[in-house]
């Protein structure tokens, strides 16, 4: 390994990381509707967890509504189940065909609840892209120490790893402010 793998590797993980807050911030509920709420809940489908979105096509009719019809009638049932034990306090209602849910508007104190969760998540993030810096910074120690690169290359590689470091937790910052303005939008 050398300085640039190593930059390389540390840069590609860290934009994992970013990948992850997006997907944890697509399943935060804000007062619009959205497919990414439902896709991953697990339904008992014939014994075995199954997310909706594999068993099930999830529509977006309206900003306030959520519509799920399952490509076997047999899996009504399971969803149906699935989102009222999910923790998005989303009530479904069932025609027999299709299942629809109404997305209610939050209260303020929901909202609060959110941001924090929203907040949790981006902290997580950065800890996620400090840890990578960590990985990184030693790595390209142990390259000094077996003498592979001098002592100029380990600082200036290292000044390297902490620009990037800085531009992904910013950009963490910059998405989870997005994210709390987004939640707060009445």
């Amino acid at each position: 390994m050398d300085t640039g793998s190593t930059l390389f590797d540390a840069e590609e993980r860290m934009g994992k990381a970013l990948a992850a807050l997006e997907r944890d911030f697509s399943k935060l509920r804000t007062g619009r509707a959205s497919a990414s709420l439902v896709e991953d809940i697990k339904a008992d489908y014939y014994g075995t967890p199954t997310p909706i979105g594999k068993m099930a096509s999830v529509a977006v009719p309206d900003s306030r509504t959520l519509t799920i019809q399952p490509w076997d009638k047999g899996g009504l049932q399971a969803v149906e189940k699935a989102v009222l034990k999910s923790d998005l306090g989303l009530t479904p209602i069932n025609d027999g065909k299709i299942i629809r849910i109404g997305i209610p508007p939050l209260t303020e104190e929901r909202r609060k609840e959110l941001v924090k969760v929203a907040k949790k998540y981006c902290e997580e993030t950065k800890v996620a892209v400090r840890n990578v810096r960590r990985d990184a910074n030693d790595s390209l120690k142990k390259l000094e120490k077996d003498k592979k690169i001098t002592e100029d290359e380990l600082k200036k590689t290292a000044d390297d790893v902490q620009k990037l470091t800085d531009k992904f937790v910013g950009e963490a910052d910059r998405r989870c402010a997005a994210k709390e303005k987004e939640i707060m939008d009445i």
